[in-house]
Order: structure tokens, then sequence, then C-alpha cells
């Protein structure tokens, strides 16, 4: 092969990788160095310390066996991040199944496909807000609860509370563990589960030996569209959990607010690498390249 043809395929990803350097590389290089920068409660100091990182989780070694402030935060993120990613998993992979294997008709598919993104039409905070109606203590939810006889006053958790903010990353994230999912079961050849249902296998073992292994990569695929989104996911949690609930998106807004610029991007190189270490770990487990 000539010089020629091998620079033909550089050529032809440069264009991709001076828009991937532009918006992605470069800003993250400058938040990684602003993050070593020093501030006052008016300016910014170009410099190189160590101290955004150290006061992120300062005095938390001396408080334990308690949590400290910033693993406390950490925890409850995490914590929304598994809720969100188990139940996101379950009801898309239900609804891809359901898409993939129960409907035999392709306009059908496309239908009830089209059906599942119509909250897309709507931006998030609109989709958020409208679980208000629903859930708060003279909303929707609370007033069949009472007419019933269930409840004899409202019912408080609902609304500002984890429950809601779990209910609301469900409802906006669901989508983006549905689409690979359905993806990777389209794949699937049909004659595989032929030949395992001609084996005597039943259905529920067609569907964990046969399955969900060659959905695997569809699945960490979605799981890293979910857990990258809800890690960083500070809107949410702030709308539907009434400003009281912290998560560590939560504390980055609030000190940018405050234009602690060097202590916000130290919190989020933290929040980066954390995020990078499950990617890692997913993609260590499962090979996503067979879905690309």
């Amino acid at each position: 092969m000539s010089i020629k043809n091998r620079a033909v395929p550089y050529l032809l990803a440069a264009p991709y990788a001076l828009v991937f350097a532009f918006f992605f590389l470069i800003p993250l290089i400058l938040v990684v160095v602003v993050s070593f920068w020093d501030y006052t409660e008016y300016s910014i100091i170009p410099d190189f310390i160590t101290t955004n990182y150290t006061d992120a989780f300062y005095g938390c070694i001396s408080k334990l066996p308690e949590l400290c402030t910033a693993f406390a935060t950490y925890i409850s993120t995490f914590k929304f991040v598994f809720l969100t990613w188990i139940l996101t998993l379950i009801i898309g992979f239900a609804v891809a199944y359901y898409l993939a294997f129960c409907i035999n008709t392709l306009s059908i598919q496309i239908a009830l496909f089209l059906l599942c993104t119509i909250p897309f039409w709507t931006s998030n905070v609109i989709r958020m807000i409208s679980w208000i109606p629903l859930l708060g203590r003279n909303g929707l939810v609370n007033q069949t609860l009472q007419s019933l006889g269930l409840t004899t006053e409202p019912v408080d958790w609902l609304l500002y509370s984890g429950f809601s903010v779990t209910l609301a990353f469900v409802h906006l994230y669901t989508l983006f563990m549905v689409v690979p999912i359905f993806n990777s079961m389209m794949r699937i050849d049909r004659s595989v589960l032929e030949a395992a249902y001609d084996a005597g296998a039943s259905g529920w073992q067609t569907l964990w030996n046969v399955i969900i292994p060659l959905c695997k990569p569809g699945i960490a695929i979605g799981s890293i569209f979910v857990i990258t989104i809800v890690m960083g996911d500070f809107i949410t949690i702030g709308v539907m959990g009434g400003q009281q609930i912290a998560s560590i998106g939560k504390i980055i807004q609030v000190e940018m607010s405050y234009l602690q610029f060097p202590s916000a991007a130290a919190n989020a190189v933290i929040l980066l690498a954390l995020t990078l270490l499950i990617i890692v770990a997913m993609t260590r487990i499962v090979d996503v390249r067979r879905e690309l």
C-alpha cells in the first residue's frame, strides 16, 4: 500500500478529530488546569496548588466513622445513580423485549417506538414540572388516595424527596436504555432462538442463557448513557428534590454561582474520574465494540 493510500483514512478522520479536540479535549484540559488555580472572593489567580482537591474532602478522616459532607454527598449521588440504573434497566429491557419479540409487524414496531419518544418532544424541565401537580400534597395522587380511604392525610414523601427524584430520573432517561437494548435484540438471529426452543429450553432459559448474553453490549451502552447523565445531573435533583437533596452536580453548580471556578473545576475532575472508572469497568466486562 502506497503512502498516499495510507494517508487517506487519516485525512478523512481529520475533520472529526479537529471537532472532537476543539469541543471536548481543549475544554477538558482547561478544566483540569483551572482546578489547580487559586482564587479569592474577587479574583482567580493562575497558580499550581492542590488545595482545591484537598478541601473537597477536608476533615473527612477526622470524622470517621461518621461520614463527612463530601462522602455523604457522593454516596447520595451514587445511590440515585444505582437506583436509576437498575430501574431503567428493568423497564428498558422489558420494553425492548416487547418491541423486538412480541411485535412482528415492522410498521407497528416503528409506531410504538415513536410513541416512546413522545416525551422527548418537550424539555426536561417541563417533564419534571408535570409531576408536581400529580405528587404534591394537593395533587391528583394524594386526592385519589384520600378519596379511596387509603390515607387520612396527604402523603408528604411523594414530592421533594428521594422518591420523586428517582421517579423523575427514570422517566427522563429510560429511553436511553431502551434504544441500545432494542438494537441488540433486533440483531439476534431468530434461528438461534428456534434452536434453543428445539433443544427443549423454556422461555426463561432462553431469555437467561441466550437473549441476555447476546444483549450485553446494548445493556452496557445503555448503562453508560444513564450513568454518565445521572452522575452530573443537578437540575432534576434541584427541582424534584426541592433544593433539599445534595449531589455532586449541585455542589459544582453552587460553586460556579459563587464564582469559585477552581473549586468547581476540581470537583468536576473528581466526578469525571469516578465516572470514567465506572465506564472502564463496564467496558472490561462487556465488549461494546460489537455494538458499534
